[in-house]
């Protein structure tokens, strides 16, 4: 996964450094998923899934998760298509990380989630047993995506210096 560079507020360097959790969000169109990351960004678990209700509603929800959970960075996912361009849902995300950076003056980016989805199916058909199977793979969806992040953000801090990772 690649993660694509436009955030909103303050640098990456410094949302990274005053960043307590990490929220990632899982955004659709029905229901937004949420994963969590630890105070030291090591891990991610799955928080929640949102149903939408409306664009005030949902701000003030996340916003409420935020506070409760001290989150100082949040990333979205942005659903390209496989060939990298960007559909409606991917504008949809766009427009939505925008919000939540202005509403709540957190720190926002957006990173690419190809297979997340596909990743999170995974990991719920080897872990869940049937009668849970109805359930929505939103949040840990964002989970994955926010793994991988973290994932990435340490190899990034942890090769030579000028390395490409």
């Amino acid at each position: 996964m690649i993660e694509r560079v436009k955030t909103s507020g303050v640098s990456r360097a410094a949302s990274h450094a005053a960043a307590r959790r990490i929220l990632a969000v899982d955004y659709g169109q029905k229901r937004i998923g949420l994963a969590l990351s630890d105070e030291l960004g090591v891990t991610a678990q799955p928080l929640s899934t949102l149903v939408r209700t409306n664009r005030r509603n949902d701000l003030r929800r996340v916003r409420e998760i935020c506070r409760e959970h001290s989150v100082g960075l949040i990333i979205v996912g942005y659903p390209l298509h496989m060939t990298g361009a960007a559909g409606e849902m991917a504008n949809q995300a766009e427009r939505f990380s925008v919000r939540l950076g202005r509403e709540l003056g957190l720190p926002v980016e957006l990173v690419d989630e190809r297979l997340t989805t596909w990743q999170a199916e995974q990991i719920a058909a080897e872990t869940q047993s049937s009668r849970n199977k109805s359930r929505s793979l939103d949040d840990v969806a964002a989970a994955v995506l926010l793994r991988d992040y973290l994932e990435r953000i340490s190899a990034r801090t942890q090769s030579p210096a000028g390395a490409k990772v």
